[in-house]
């Protein structure tokens, strides 16, 4: 983050994509609703048909014997196969009512389940576009945030074997820290500080209390920013400074939170 640079939109890691459009739907779903529509088709078709079968008549056993030469007796006569009569067989009744039942309830259920995917995409459209109320912070709800992150900065700078360089700059991020969890919105032209500017003096619109003047902070802003864009080498004198400019941030915290309490 540097100062006058641009943010990117940000969202919040909970976020889903956009729901499927209910078209989007009906194009992954149609198939199974031809494929239940047409077993219900074949049903009908199978209930109004018949299968017919003809019998095979027997061979005969014994082929009768033909002279080689002409004789004066009548040959005996070849008796002719019974060839029968076409058997005709219906498929039984419940068998057609079986299958008519079976492709009726799959129309239905590929139906239902169809509407259901839709009616569930455009429930889960709605929620999402319903506008998400925020839980109002109070001052000192607020204010006891921050001065945890001050008091975890001065331990933090305290301790000598750390960078001043990495200790200020990590108490900073602290604060940004505590500004996005108080609820002050991220906008589009913010700079490094006007964040927690905003945390301090409030956001009306966010439903953000102050809980300090904008000025307390002036002094540890300027020390960060040296912290951070500064070319030369950080010393001890800018861990000295972000050290008095935290202690007065508290001071003006605690005090505004007593202040408050006995009111």
């Amino acid at each position: 983050m540097t100062d006058g640079g641009r943010q990117p939109t940000s969202y919040a890691p909970g976020d889903e994509a956009p729901a499927r459009t209910g078209l989007d739907l009906v194009r992954r779903w149609w198939p199974v609703v031809a494929v239940a529509l047409l077993l219900g088709v074949a049903a009908v078709a199978a209930g109004h048909s018949s299968i017919g079968a003809s019998r095979i008549p027997p061979a005969v056993k014994e082929v009768p014997f033909l002279p080689e030469y002409p004789s004066a007796q009548p040959s005996i006569p070849v008796e002719p196969r019974d060839t029968g009569q076409a058997d005709g067989r219906e498929i039984p009744k419940w068998i057609v009512t079986a299958a008519l039942v079976l492709g009726g309830l799959a129309v239905v259920a590929a139906l239902g389940y169809l509407f259901w995917v839709l009616l569930r995409g455009t429930l889960r459209r709605r929620t999402r576009a319903l506008p998400q109320q925020r839980h109002r912070r109070t001052a000192q709800g607020t204010t006891q945030d921050v001065v945890a992150a001050v008091d975890a900065g001065l331990v933090e700078l305290d301790d000598q074997a750390v960078d001043p360089r990495v200790a200020v700059i990590a108490c900073w991020v602290r604060l940004e820290e505590a500004a996005a969890a108080a609820g002050v919105p991220r906008l589009a032209g913010d700079t490094s500080t006007d964040l927690v500017l905003r945390l301090l003096r409030g956001d009306p619109s966010a439903g953000v209390p102050a809980i300090a003047s904008a000025d307390v902070l002036a002094e540890f802003a300027h020390v960060y920013r040296e912290a951070r864009y500064a070319t030369r080498p950080v010393d001890e004198s800018t861990r000295d400074q972000a050290r008095a400019a935290l202690r007065r941030l508290r001071g003006e915290l605690t005090t505004a939170t007593q202040s408050g309490a006995a009111t």
